[in-house]
């Protein structure tokens, strides 16, 4: 099992309903919301499931990270992903640990795994 990612037998909308507080409840709060749907239906003239990305942002972590080295920023917000499969509603983080392994910088190594950790209780929290 994959502690970043779950699934959910509630509609799409209930769990993007109920995204935003519990990603408040670890420090989150979401900067940006991009419906995929409509943006793949507005830019290509395609129809595409209901799929929402969230840029969330836990402000004190970000503020750490970047006061280390600015680089970090290529990796904010932390995207977690919304979209319905089947009769349910798929819901994933991104691993921040895996992420940070691209600027192969050691200094960035507690700090991902404070975010990922509070990542996986923000899934825990929708199950």
């Amino acid at each position: 099992m994959n502690p970043l990612q779950t699934t959910l037998k509630d509609s799409y909308d209930q769990v993007l309903a109920r995204m935003p507080d519990a990603l408040k409840a670890e420090g989150f709060g979401v900067l940006t919301t991009i419906d995929m749907k409509d943006t793949l239906q507005k830019k290509l003239g395609v129809d595409f499931r209901r799929y929402t990305i969230l840029g969330a942002c836990n402000p004190t972590l970000a503020h750490q990270a970047l006061t280390t080295s600015l680089e970090v920023g290529t990796l904010l917000p932390c995207n977690v992903i919304v979209y319905e499969e089947g009769t349910g509603t798929v819901v994933r983080a991104v691993d921040p640990l895996t992420s940070v392994g691209a600027l192969a910088d050691p200094r960035f190594i507690d700090v991902a795994a404070l975010v990922r950790g509070k990542l996986e209780r923000v899934i825990a929290l929708l199950r």
